[in-house]
């Protein structure tokens, strides 16, 4: 069905899709390739929302060559009019003579019809090339229109025993510096940063990307059952990105104090034994355009996700440190003798050393 020349050309696009990764939410990331033969004549990828996508910078760069050429695509071009044309439009009058998708777009606006279009035209398609790959890069884009939640990943640093923080509190620095850099790729790469309120009282932390440029800051997103957030907080003053705050107070001489902000936003989730109920944050992040959300917390809200299996990832960064049994544990967890005697729902898919730390990434 597929060729070598065919693997290589789609190689090649999921490649410059990756490029995108920090800047198309909340829009999917894609690459294409046209290519005649082995010789390719036109790339691309989508760097953000409202901008050009992959198809129409590859068929911008391959000009009158596009006739009779090969489009590899990461995903099903798209087939309605959104902020831009539909691209499969473009494809059928740039006369190309077949197109390759890594795998069809599940939002209900294309779902198929994207190629189905360049059929109707008389354009040969196939789909499902590399498709593992390409749902792979695009995990918080379907999770978040398959599912309705997006795709969540639990970012966590631990010494040697497992200890996250002193017994007072202090948790600065557990890793070095390298695993530092490192969560700020994680960052850059996320829709969304979510944290509790004790990590924001405790270290008033910004919750950003900070060590290179990036065309999209992530959102900020705090649980906040009883509204403390403090005003001056840096999450608060910092308009560089968008805080929003999940609360479940309804008080509305609290909730008047953050209108001053247009950045800052409240979100309403419902109450779950008098929490906020996870699930329907997830739902109502989902709504708002988050694919990806990555938990930086403490044992308590950490350990929530755990409970209500709402993790898909997990990344750890372990530090050759010992803090000793007073020390905060890394979850807070109730006991599951059971485990013992099962298998792990975890799965361990990389360890790599990062500095001097271990950086240990796991999925369900």
């Amino acid at each position: 069905m597929f060729d070598a020349n065919d693997i290589h050309m789609m190689q090649n696009a999921l490649a410059l899709a990756r490029q995108g990764r920090f800047s198309t939410s909340p829009n999917p990331r894609v690459g294409c390739v046209i290519a005649r033969g082995s010789q390719i004549v036109g790339q691309g990828f989508h760097v953000r929302a409202g901008e050009p996508h992959a198809e129409v910078h590859a068929l911008r760069q391959a000009g009158v060559m596009a006739q009779g050429a090969t489009a590899y695509v990461t995903l099903e071009p798209c087939s309605h009019y959104g902020r831009t044309p539909p691209c499969a439009k473009a494809l059928i009058e740039s006369g190309v003579s077949r197109v390759v998708a890594a795998m069809t777009d599940p939002n209900p606006l294309v779902a198929g019809k994207g190629l189905a279009m360049l059929e109707a035209a008389g354009i040969r398609t196939q789909s499902g090339l590399l498709e593992h790959e390409a749902r792979e890069l695009n995990r918080g884009f379907l999770s978040r229109i398959e599912r309705g939640h997006p795709f969540v990943r639990l970012k966590c640093a631990a010494s040697l025993d497992g200890k996250t923080a002193l017994s007072d509190g202090r948790s600065q620095w557990i890793t070095g510096k390298e695993a530092r850099a490192d969560v700020q790729i994680l960052r850059a790469e996320s829709c969304a940063v979510m944290s509790g309120i004790g990590t924001i009282l405790a270290d008033n932390p910004l919750l950003n990307v900070r060590n290179f440029p990036t065309l999209r800051q992530p959102a900020r997103v705090i649980l906040d059952s009883r509204l403390q957030t403090p005003l001056d907080s840096r999450v608060i003053q910092d308009a560089g990105s968008p805080t929003l705050i999940a609360t479940l107070s309804k008080d509305e001489t609290l909730l008047q104090k953050y209108t001053n902000y247009p950045h800052v936003q409240i979100v309403r989730p419902s109450e779950k034994n008098g929490r906020i109920d996870l699930n329907h944050l997830l739902t109502l992040l989902a709504q708002q355009g988050y694919g990806e959300v990555m938990v930086e917390a403490g044992a308590t809200l950490a350990g929530a996700f755990l409970e209500a299996d709402l993790a898909d990832e997990i990344v750890l960064y372990q530090a050759p440190k010992i803090l000793g049994n007073a020390a905060r544990g890394l979850f807070e967890l109730k006991e599951h003798a059971r485990v013992l005697n099962e298998e792990s729902a975890w799965k361990i898919i990389q360890t790599e050393n990062i500095g001097r730390d271990i950086k240990i990434t796991l999925k369900k």
